[in-house]
């Protein structure tokens, strides 16, 4: 092999490990990213959050779609911040509300600059007795299936979708959740209707004690095989 030959070489081995480490930074680049969104969501950081967003971002919860960032601003400032916080942007006596972001997988595209991420989410709440009359304490969790997008080397988060599995309260467990424990958008809450409301309804998303499955990102990692959706229900 001659020298030439010897520097192709090395230049392809060069370029194949510096795409490798690439794929690396970007995928610990999400996970912070997404690890970000659980803290601040905790404290009710809510301006914090709305900042992790691209510009055409989009939020999917409880069925309702906000389909950009100033909708996105809608869900977390118009209506959690008032609700949880009295418009106050930060934590507030008695209230809690942890978001712990688990269980991460993400998978970048090709060309680097977006990628997919599932993450399981387990959350605690409650109000403290001594913080007002709306006394309660409950569980949820959730997976999400995301979307990011890298805007000039920052990788933020292009689509959150949000799918609650479950609640139920701390005194009773999830064993005795009603339906519609905490009620879905539907298409009367639609902004701008409803100021805080969505602009669309994604009516795909059940909750506990229905089931589902959220559809997978990613191929089997063993059998390479693609999701290929629900599974049908057994009669």
């Amino acid at each position: 092999m001659d020298n030439t030959s010897d520097i192709a070489t090395l230049q392809a081995q060069v370029s194949e490990l510096t795409k490798r480490l690439t794929n690396v930074e970007d995928r610990l680049a999400i996970e912070r990213l997404q690890f970000s969104y659980g803290y601040y969501l905790d404290k009710c950081l809510y301006e914090e959050v709305v900042d992790l967003f691209a510009d055409d971002g989009e939020v999917v919860f409880l069925r309702g779609a906000f389909k950009s960032k100033e909708s996105v601003a809608r869900l977390y400032i118009g209506r959690f911040r008032k609700k949880f916080t009295n418009d106050y942007n930060g934590p507030v006596f008695g209230f809690l509300l942890d978001h712990a972001q688990m269980q991460g997988i993400v998978t970048i595209s090709d060309d680097g600059k977006s990628a997919k991420g599932r993450f399981r989410s387990m959350m605690q709440a409650g109000m403290h007795m001594m913080a007002g009359a709306d006394t309660r304490q409950w569980w949820e969790g959730g997976v999400y299936e995301n979307e990011y997008v890298k805007v000039d080397g920052v990788w933020k988060i292009k689509r959150l979708n949000y799918r609650c599995a479950f609640h139920g309260t701390f005194e009773n467990g999830w064993a005795y959740t009603k339906p519609n424990f905490v009620p879905f958008y539907t298409e009367a809450d639609l902004y701008p209707g409803n100021p805080t409301g969505p602009d669309a309804i994604d009516y795909t998303a059940v909750s506990w004690p229905e089931v589902d499955v959220v559809d997978f990102h990613y191929p089997h990692p063993t059998t390479g095989a693609p999701w290929e959706g629900q599974r049908p229900r057994p009669e």
